[in-house]
C-alpha cells in the first residue's frame, strides 16, 4: 500500500461509502471520543453556537456532535466531495443545519466560530503545514472557544514507535480485521503519516496562538487535546 493508495478510500464513492466500517476497527473508542468531544466543545460554546468541522468528511463526528447539541449549527470542510456526500447521508436530517464545503481550512468562513474541531486529520500534514492550518482554525474561532484535536500521536524514542504501532495493528485485528490488512495498514500509517510525539503536538498549539491545552483522550497510538482559542 503506497500513499495514493492509503488516500484512495477519501475520492472512490464505493470506498467512501465503506469508510465508517474502519475507523472503529482502528481507534479505540472512537464512538466515545466524538461524544468527549462533544462535551468539551459544548463547555464553551452557547447552546445555539456555530461550529467548524475541518475534515468533516464522513460525518461521523459532526452527527455526534448534532446529536448532542439539537440547537448547533455546523460548518464541515474536506478536500473530497465523495467523502462530503456521506456525511450528509450520515447527517440524515439534521444535515439541514450542516453547510459542507468542498476545500481546505482557507476556504472556510472567517466565523468566527463557537467552536472547532479536527479529528482524525493533522497526521495527513507535515509539521509546517501542521502549524498553518492551526493558525488558520485559530483565527477563524471566537476568543474563548474550544477546539478538540485528534490523531495519531506517539512517542519517538528506541523502539516507542515501533511498538505503537504494532498495537495500533494489533487492536484491528482484535476488531476483525484480518491480520495481513493490518499489517498492511501499519506500514503504510508508518512510511506516509506524519506522526509527531505528544510534545510536539502540543508546541504546535502553543505556537498556533492556543491556550488552556489539556489532554483529554489516548487510545493506543492515538491521542487528542482540547484548548481554547
Amino acid at each position: 500500500m503506497n500513499h495514493s493508495e492509503l488516500m484512495a478510500p477519501f475520492h472512490d464513492p464505493d470506498a467512501a461509502a465503506r469508510y465508517a466500517e474502519n475507523p472503529p476497527r482502528f481507534v479505540p473508542g472512537l464512538f466515545d471520543l466524538h461524544r468527549m468531544a462533544a462535551i468539551l466543545l459544548a463547555e464553551q460554546a452557547p447552546h445555539d453556537g456555530h461550529l467548524l468541522v475541518l475534515g468533516a468528511g464522513g460525518g461521523m463526528e459532526l452527527r455526534a456532535f448534532a446529536e448532542a447539541q439539537p440547537a448547533w449549527r455546523f460548518t464541515g470542510v474536506d478536500p473530497s466531495a465523495e467523502m462530503l456526500a456521506v456525511a450528509a447521508q450520515m447527517l440524515g436530517s439534521n444535515a439541514q443545519r450542516a453547510d459542507l464545503l468542498q476545500g481546505y481550512v482557507e476556504d472556510a468562513p472567517e466565523g468566527p466560530f463557537d467552536g472547532g474541531a479536527c479529528l482524525l486529520t493533522l497526521h495527513f500534514l507535515p509539521e509546517p503545514e501542521r502549524l498553518r492550518v492551526l493558525r488558520e482554525i485559530h483565527s477563524r474561532l471566537r476568543p474563548g472557544s474550544a477546539f478538540v484535536m485528534a490523531h495519531l500521536c506517539v512517542p519517538q524514542g528506541a523502539g516507542e514507535r515501533a511498538r505503537w504501532l504494532s498495537r495500533y495493528a494489533e487492536f484491528a485485528v482484535s476488531a476483525g480485521m484480518e491480520p495481513a490488512n493490518a499489517q498492511q495498514a501499519r506500514s503504510a500509517v508508518d512510511a506516509y503519516l506524519n506522526i509527531l510525539t505528544p510534545e510536539q503536538d502540543e508546541a504546535l498549539l502553543w505556537e498556533a496562538g492556543f491556550s488552556r491545552i489539556e489532554a483529554f483522550y489516548v487510545g493506543f497510538a492515538f491521542r487528542g487535546w482540547v484548548a481554547l482559542a
